[in-house]
This record gives C-alpha cells, structure tokens and sequence, in this order.
C-alpha cells in the first residue's frame, strides 16, 4: 500500500510559504503537508542555517524544498534539512522564477539523468523521503516523452513521490509570472504517468482553485498540491480535514484561527518579529467577506508601524462581520 502522506498539500511559493505562513495554515489544517519556499544548496550550506531553516514544531508534517544540482551539495542540504527536524526533503525541478540563476529549477527538466543522480545522492544522505516537483516538460519538449523519462529516472533513484505541475515551463519566451498562468493546463498528461507508475506516489498541482476541485483529482491520482489558492483565500483550507481526511477541522471560523494564533503572535513579538511579517500572510483571510477591505487596510497602515502589537490584529477582526465569516466556514 502506498504512502497515504501526501493525498494533500499546500505547495511551496517563494516569498510567501515562509515559517509564518505555514504555522498560519497549520492551524487552518492539521493534516496537510507544508512546503518551505524553494532554498538554494548555496545559502543553506553557507548562509545562516538557523534563520533560514528554523521552524515551529506545530509545522509538522513539513517538508524543505531544494534548489540545486550539485548531488554533492544537495546530499549535504538534506542532511541539513534532516538534521533541523524536517518530515521530507524535495528537490525543485519546476520553478521558472527569473530569481532562479544557474543549473537548477524547470531548466533541469532537459537533464533528467542528472536529476535522478541527484535524487541518490540524498537518498543515501537522509532516511527521512526524498521528493522530486517538476513540470510535465520545458520549452519544446514532448511532455510525453519527456515527463516519462524524468519520472523513471528518479523512481528508479529511489524518489518516494514526484510532484507534477501539470503546465509547461517556457523559460524561452514567458515571464516568471506568465509561466503560471498561460501554459495550458494537460490534467490526464499526470492522469495517465499515474497510470503508468502505479508504485510511485503521484501528487498533481497547478490551476486546482478548491478543495471540492481536489477531491475529483484524488480519483486518478494519489495526492492533490494546492497553490496559489491556499495563498489568496485560505479560509478554503479549513475544509481540508472534513472533506479529504474525514476529520474536524481545527477551528470553525478563520476568526477562531486568529485566535487560536495568539500565543504563537505574542511570542514572536517577544522575539522582535514584526507584526507586519505575520499579517502580511493574512490579507485573503475574508476574501468577499463585508469588511474585508476594512480589514486589510486597517492590517496595512497600523501592522507596519514600529512596536504594532496583536491588537492591531484584534481590531482589524472587529471590522468584519461575525455572520458573514461564519457563512464561508459553512
């Protein structure tokens, strides 16, 4: 039977699924796998570990996306990332991000011998799993021939699950920004490597807007990775748990989740964070909801400002409507 970790996830975005984020979605959902931002080999072997890798013990299951292509550098960052405390390690063969300079990211795609020597590498370094998320192909690629390829390479390397975005990346030609959106989306491209590779764990992502969207996945594959979605409206999150695990949610209302969030802002506080570092993950919290844009201005011009405590949270809460927020959750 096959691992059963992965049947949800929230996917990593780079600049916004930093620590915070993530223990704000974890409260939303208890059983969804979290996903840093992608990090380079360079700055976790470098740079300062405890800053960039440091996370809330109430993350797990959390897993430390990779970005690199040197197998030697990438064993040495999993064992790193193993070491801190992380659940998965996953390697990044899809961003397009034009902050993605040298051999790493979609353009390994047309390397796919080099990923999975890659994915030993780690294996070997860590006993925790090893993941790989790429897209179904890159620039002119035959996503049939190419997707297959990449996915046997690294089953046969020992991957524990691939993660496919199921877009084309066009580094030729397409922004960052126009790679998430205009490459078309081939759903039963990932439908039928399921199919072809019924022993490895196949998680599909990209354009999936609701958990009801990731239930009628979860027929043809064996996890569902939602992104920006999470991001923008998070409140769907808190359907997570009663609709794909059969279980409560962790609180009924995104307000209950500001609540509940409390102890964990305070502390921080003590810390020096700033305010605005947490809230500014919470600005789709009462997407259409009357007040929401009382609420995200009233975060934006007092979340900002120098020593701004969690009442600048708890007044923003007041501008909403209790009924309206309770009717989303419903």
């Amino acid at each position: 039977m096959k691992y059963q970790g992965y049947r949800f996830s929230v996917a990593p975005m780079m600049d916004w699924t930093d620590r915070h984020c993530r223990v704000f979605h974890r409260h939303l959902t208890r059983r969804a796998r979290l996903y840093t931002e992608m990090l380079t080999t360079g700055a976790i072997i470098r740079g300062d570990r405890h800053r960039l890798l440091g996370f809330d013990g109430c993350e797990h299951p959390v897993a430390l996306q990779l970005g690199g292509s040197d197998a030697r550098d990438l064993a040495t960052s999993a064992k790193i990332g193993e070491d801190f405390g992380y659940d998965e390690i996953n390697l990044n063969v899809g961003c397009p991000s034009d902050r993605v300079n040298g051999r790493f990211g979609a353009c390994l795609m047309a390397e796919p011998q080099l990923v999975a020597a890659c994915v030993a590498a780690m294996k070997r370094a860590v006993k925790i799993p090893v993941t790989v998320k790429c897209r179904i192909g890159v620039d002119d690629q035959d996503p049939e021939a190419a997707l297959d390829v990449l996915a046997r390479g690294v089953a046969a390397a020992g991957a524990d699950a691939l993660i496919v975005h199921a877009r084309k990346a066009w580094l030729n030609g397409l922004s960052p920004k126009e790679n998430r959106d205009i490459p078309p989306l081939d759903y039963d491209r990932v439908y039928r490597l399921r199919r072809a590779l019924p022993d490895l764990p196949i998680i599909i992502n990209g354009g999936i807007a609701s958990v009801a969207q990731a239930k009628h996945h979860l027929a043809h594959v064996d996890g569902v990775m939602l992104g920006r979605t999470a991001y923008q409206e998070p409140w769907r999150l808190l359907s997570v748990d009663p609709e794909i695990f059969g279980e409560p949610a962790p609180s009924a209302t995104i307000k209950d989740v500001f609540a509940a969030m409390m102890p964990y802002i305070e502390r921080e506080l003590a810390k020096g964070t700033r305010l605005h570092s947490i809230t500014r993950h919470f600005v789709g919290a009462f997407h259409a909801v009357p007040g929401a844009r009382a609420f995200r201005r009233h975060l934006a011009e007092n979340g900002v400002k120098p020593g701004a405590g969690a009442e600048v949270l708890r007044n923003a809460m007041a501008l909403v409507d209790d009924r309206a927020v309770a009717a989303i959750a419903a």
